[in-house]
């Protein structure tokens, strides 16, 4: 077990973990939670021995081996081929395949004594044994395997590491620490290099992981899918909870609830304490009882309120200019940064306003590429993206915050990006909806928390109001509660919306349609992220390649504009049909609202003690409730129409796509 003792860590002056004392069982799946600068890396520092504790002390089993995904690589192993890195996973088998060699030498150089010789053959199965039991025949197999799904192709393995970005270094890194098959596996932030793909084979291969696990991680999928107990580091303390994230997050509110009720009773108390003493102190024959109330109440202890979960900033998105039906849309498009090397070839996309799209592969597929062709940041080499009648763009590029000027304040950020010419009177409101009013527009950026950077991200792309979001990875640098806040935005966003993210809670819970990357083409999912998987698995199942996927879903450029043709024309023709419709559903939920209050009044009335003609009450009360009933049927019939007219509406969309 991993056993922490009152144990403490400070940074100069600030306190990090104050008397902190938990422990973890073998077999535990631990997710470690908390907010950035909280203190998760520091205690997975201390379990490796890599940071000592000022105070206190932390046991761990013997004979223990420890799988570490670290944030940056060793010196001198970007020399190494990405295979020959990947496999030499386990350390110590470098030393026992030589050890085994040099008795191998020794016995084929023959051996006189035989106390000597049974010692050296002994020694020698034990590590034949051992070094079977690790996996040494295994290792480069599973480091293939591994480096595959996590999206390298065979191509890349004997390519040297130091040609690759720091991105895939870091999931060589990672694929290297998942076959090493340690007992307590640790990591931090795993899936921040890994696209939505790899993120679910990295949770299908966790699960299977028999030893104990230590998952630092703000994304909420892997935490609900992998870990069954939840440590939160807030605040100097860790608290630990028996359940996975979902009763945590449960849990956390009952016993805030529970101590606030127990602070507000205390606060009581004290009040009362304090006056009577106030009341009686003066008095010579009270003195003796304001003394002995006195000590009651320094005695009570205060009851202090854990941090609120929830991310008190403000993304509050103003509502986009009206633009035309369709936002934006690509014309038999083509792309590659060289003329041999296409990333896209022959895309036809239509992206309706309203839409909330995402785009999922892995990397290198040409997700981020997509986007910039939709902003204009790159030119396709043939076809087009056309914009929509009045589309105006809002881009955040993933780079964004690391680009921020550090002395830089976000008044200037803003400033930055208005129109030229602009007026910026009206700056500070835009500030001020993204929570920077007053003192706060003038901090500098280099002081700015994750999701500070966000809101600023957001302030300056609103100081022109875009009715077209375009996000490539907008939740790098927040915490869970940063990106729950910006995900319930971006649902409520009237606008447009196309994301590129690792998170697949936020796009579970952000993304109406789905945009597949299945090079050289895509394929569009008319549903949220469930939907692709079930849909995606039938693909699989009924042996669609991509090849033909291209075929259906590209055609050819004239296709592309008579499908467009016949989609106006057919929900054109709905339209007038859909409008009656929803007036005659509103008309009759009003009339409805309207019946109901009376029959509530009548109702009063007939159980009040006033003088009232019953009568003529009943009477009244009986016609009300028969003009309910009819009405409620004619809503039915109405509604059904409707419901009818937009399940048309979808299936011509679908079709004719």
């Amino acid at each position: 077990m991993i056993d922490f003792k009152n144990v403490v860590k400070t940074y100069a002056g600030d306190v990090i973990l104050n008397e902190v004392s938990f422990r973890i069982n073998p077999g535990d799946r631990v997710g470690v939670v908390g907010p950035n600068g909280a203190g998760k890396s520091t205690l997975f520092g201390i379990i490796t021995g890599d940071i000592r504790p000022d105070r206190g002390t932390v046991s761990l089993p013997k004979d223990h081996r420890l799988g570490i995904l670290r944030q940056h690589l060793p010196d001198g192993e970007t020399q190494r081929t990405l295979l020959d890195f990947t496999a030499d996973a386990i350390p110590e088998l470098k030393t026992m395949t030589a050890e085994l060699q040099q008795l191998e030498l020794q016995l084929h150089r023959g051996v006189d004594d035989d106390d000597r010789l049974a010692a050296l053959l002994e020694r020698h199965g034990r590590l034949q044994t051992r070094i079977e039991h690790l996996g040494a025949y295994r290792l480069r197999t599973e480091a293939e395997q591994a480096l595959s799904n996590l999206g390298f192709r065979q191509a890349d393995f004997e390519r040297q590491l130091k040609s690759f970005s720091g991105g895939w270094r870091m999931r060589a890194a990672l694929a290297r620490v998942l076959i090493s098959q340690p007992d307590i596996l640790m990591l931090d932030e795993p899936s921040n290099y890994l696209d939505i793909p790899a993120v679910e084979w990295l949770c299908r291969f966790l699960k299977s992981f028999p030893g104990t696990l230590l998952l630092i991680s703000h994304d909420r999928f892997l935490l609900r899918k992998l870990t069954r107990i939840t440590l939160e580091v807030n605040s100097g303390r860790v608290t630990r909870y028996a359940g996975d994230y979902d009763y945590y997050r449960q849990e956390r509110e009952n016993r805030r609830q529970t101590l606030e009720a127990a602070k507000r009773n205390s606060d009581r108390k004290k009040e009362h304490l304090e006056r009577v003493i106030d009341r009686f102190r003066a008095k010579s024959s009270k003195a003796a009882q304001a003394k002995s109330w006195q000590k009651a109440l320094d005695k009570m202890e205060e009851i202090e309120l854990p941090d609120d979960l929830n991310y008190n900033g403000a993304i509050r998105f103003p509502a986009p200019p009206p633009c035309g039906v369709e936002a934006a849309r690509f014309e038999n498009l083509s792309f590659g940064y060289t003329p041999e090397k296409i990333i896209l070839k022959e895309i036809n996309l239509t992206i309706n306003s309203g839409d909330k799209l995402a785009f999922i592969g892995y990397n290198g597929m040409g997700k981020t590429t997509l986007l910039k062709l939709l902003v204009g940041k790159l030119k396709p080499t043939s076809g087009r993206v056309v914009l929509g009648h009045h589309t105006v763009t809002g881009y955040q590029a993933q780079e964004f915050a690391d680009l921020l000027v550090p002395e830089q304040t976000v008044y200037d950020v803003v400033r930055g990006n208005l129109p030229a010419g602009a007026s910026t009177s009206g700056l500070m409101n835009v500030l001020g909806s993204f929570g920077f009013s007053g003192d706060a527009a003038e901090k500098p950026c280099k002081v700015l928390s994750g999701g500070e950077k966000i809101r600023l991200l957001f302030a300056r792309i609103f100081v022109n109001p875009p009715n077209l979001l375009v996000l490539d990875e907008p939740t790098t640098h927040l915490d869970i509660a940063a990106r729950e806040l910006l995900q319930e935005a971006l649902r409520n966003y009237a606008g447009t919306v196309c994301v590129v993210s690792h998170d697949i809670e936020f796009v579970r819970n952000v993304a109406t349609g789905i945009i597949a990357m299945e090079p050289p083409g895509i394929r569009k999912y008319f549903g949220d992220y469930d939907y692709y998987l079930e849909k995606s698995a039938e693909f699989q199942a009924a042996g669609v390649t991509v090849d033909h996927t291209a075929e259906l879903l590209n055609g050819s450029p004239d296709l592309a504009r008579n499908r467009r043709r016949a989609r106006a024309q057919a929900r054109e023709a709905l339209a007038a049909d859909r409008k009656r419709a929803e007036s005659r559903v509103a008309e009759l939920e009003q009339r409805l609202e309207k019946l109901e209050q009376r029959q509530a009044e009548l109702l009063e009335q007939l159980s009040g003690n006033g003088r009232i003609d019953f009568a003529a009450v009943n009477r009244e009360l009986s016609q009300v409730q028969s003009k309910i009933a009819a009405t409620e049927a004619d809503w039915e019939v109405a509604a059904e129409k409707l419901e009818e007219l937009r399940r048309e509406n979808e299936r011509i969309h679908q079709e004719l796509k």
